[in-house]
């Protein structure tokens, strides 16, 4: 069974930066699986930054917007998941689905990686909003819940600050993914 890593934070908190470089430690084919639709001129200046951000990593990028299970990747493959809110949204607005079918699928894929880098967009709160934001809100966080159960190790970014939630830099010492990594 491969491993998770799990990088969360609030917007611009440094976290998709942070997995990169965690991602280019390790040795081999990196993919890059790039969930996000551009629907407005802000998701296209997003995705703009994100690409200029990776230059030079030497990630395989594939556009997935929802049923990352499918993704051609090799077994054993290191994996970024840019990001787990936007399969999220993806799928319960465009496929009228839940959180448990992204659930399955982020596992399912992990299960065929080396290591699976999940980034995801944490400490949204549901007060105030309701009908579907307040659902989808729900939604991330428990699929954030089940994330955090399932990985390996978690770390919080918060202004560009790493905090390990749970299994800390040196439970990536035992991945099989080329060696001791050094953060």
């Amino acid at each position: 069974m491969g491993e998770i890593v799990l990088v969360s934070g609030e917007n611009s908190s440094g976290k998709s930066r942070f997995a990169e470089g965690l991602a280019a430690t390790f040795s081999g084919e990196r993919y890059y699986i790039a969930t996000m639709v551009a629907k407005t001129l802000e998701n296209e200046r997003r995705i703009r930054r994100h690409r200029r951000q990776r230059e030079g990593l030497g990630f395989i990028t594939l556009e997935i917007p929802y049923r990352i299970e499918g993704a051609a990747v090799p077994i054993g493959a290191l994996v970024l998941l840019e990001d787990v809110s936007n399969l999220l949204a993806n799928t319960i607005f465009e496929r009228g689905s839940d959180e448990n079918e992204v659930y399955r699928g982020i596992c399912t894929l992990a299960d065929r990686c080396g290591l699976l880098i999940a980034v995801t967009i944490s400490g949204l709160c549901p007060d105030g909003y309701t009908g579907e934001t307040a659902t989808y809100i729900h939604s991330l966080n428990l699929l954030n819940r089940m994330l955090f159960n399932r990985a390996e190790a978690v770390v919080e970014m918060r202004e560009n600050i790493s905090e390990w939630q749970k299994g800390g830099a040196y439970a990536l010492d035992k991945l099989v993914l080329g060696g001791p990594v050094h953060l």
